[in-house]
């Protein structure tokens, strides 16, 4: 069966997040065992499986503008810390109100 789409959540992953989601899918879901494979804490998997569960949702975020999806990626991939873009999307959204 060949994919003839790309769903949008799967476009905000990176090839390390697809690696990862199917050593995650061979190892069942478990946590222990993918923690085991990669040689880290069961903490740091559970971790980097939240940030996938972020950009998953993110990605299904259709109806959320493009400059705000991008700032969330930008802090889910540590790129642009928490505060900063809080208050990016917070000045933004002002200035999307001052237009309408």
């Amino acid at each position: 069966m060949a994919l003839e789409f790309l769903p949008d959540w799967m476009s905000s992953l990176d090839d390390e997040d697809m690696i990862f989601i199917r050593n995650f899918i061979m190892a069942s879901g478990s946590l222990k065992e993918i923690a085991t494979h990669y040689g880290i804490t069961y903490p740091t998997v559970r971790l980097r499986l939240d940030k996938i569960i972020q950009k998953v949702n993110i990605g299904e975020s259709s109806n959320q503008d493009h400059f705000i999806s991008k700032v969330k990626q930008l802090a889910i991939n540590d790129k642009l810390d928490f505060e900063t873009a809080k208050t990016l999307i917070s000045e933004y959204k002002k200035t999307q109100k001052e237009f309408k």
